[in-house]
């Protein structure tokens, strides 16, 4: 796998949440979230509690229906469609983006993915996903 570093100058579609990012199980896995030039990404918050990974993604103005999730190994990815008015008009300014969205995190864990929970409440959706420890085998004796 590439290296890629962005800056906030670069036009790079591939950011690095933390490049020295440590795993206490695979000391190489990193936290990544990419995006894909023909969709816009929304602003995306990764974090994690003791026992779970939270993605919170703000994306107003939508519906429980617009979002497909979906969770490939250790790939979440999020699409969706925000639709805009289909009223004519002139802009002065435009910010908002509106169209296809697709954000993937790529996790260094593995997530227990039959209890990963999503949420979707006041323009954040909130994805939780719970992380499997690593079981301990304890070795018996003569």
């Amino acid at each position: 796998m590439e290296n890629i570093s962005a800056s906030a100058d670069q036009m790079r579609r591939i950011w690095h949440i933390s490049d020295d990012f440590q795993n206490p199980i695979t000391e190489t896995s990193r936290w990544r979230i990419i995006s894909r030039p023909h969709a816009w990404r929304p602003p995306t918050d990764v974090y994690e509690t003791e026992n779970t990974i939270i993605i919170r993604v703000e994306v107003a103005g939508m519906r429980d229906s617009d979002f497909t999730i979906s969770l490939v190994e250790r790939t979440l990815t999020i699409r969706g469609i925000r639709q805009d008015t289909s009223e004519r008009r002139a802009y002065h300014q435009m910010e908002i983006a509106f169209g296809e969205f697709t954000t993937e995190v790529e996790l260094p864990y593995t997530i227990i993915a039959e209890k990963v929970e999503a949420v979707y409440h006041d323009g954040f959706l909130r994805i939780t996903l719970p992380i499997t420890k690593p079981k301990h085998i304890k070795v018996e004796g003569d």
